[in-house]
């Protein structure tokens, strides 16, 4: 007497769910590069061949009509040290990455670097700048 089985093994595949899994991953990649904007403020880098690479505390932008911005917010020339140091405040060695336009007088260059040696002088701190430029 030959046995049966009642369940049987189906040999088809549904890719249904397989297909729902790339879509959800999809739109999800979508999203997350649609949120990330690394330059706020368009400028035109100078160029360079040196890759130097740190970990960056705060961003300081000149742009061409030689506004200063601390993050996204213009400051004014006479506040940009408080500024600075109000974002820089609890930290011993921080980094100002300095994102200038190349067509930026180099004092105004100078100005942000004065500033943060003033707030080391002041603080006893070490912070320093780096100018980011675009790879040649």
């Amino acid at each position: 007497m030959p046995i049966h089985t009642r369940n049987k093994i189906s040999a088809s595949f549904s890719m249904a769910s397989m297909s729902d899994l790339v879509f959800l991953l999809l739109i999800f990649f979508m999203i997350t590069s649609t949120l990330v904007a690394p330059n706020a403020i368009k400028l035109l880098l100078p160029g360079s061949s040196s890759k130097t690479m740190s970990k960056q505390t705060i961003t300081v932008y000149i742009n061409a009509n030689q506004n200063f911005f601390v993050e996204e917010f213009q400051v004014n020339e006479d506040v940009l040290e408080s500024q600075i140091a109000q974002k820089l405040e609890g930290q011993t060695e921080g980094t100002v990455v300095l994102r200038a336009d190349k067509t930026v007088p180099v004092q105004n260059i100078v100005t942000v670097i004065d500033a943060v040696n003033e707030i080391n002088k002041k603080n006893g701190t070490k912070h320093k700048v780096i100018l980011a430029t675009l790879p040649k």
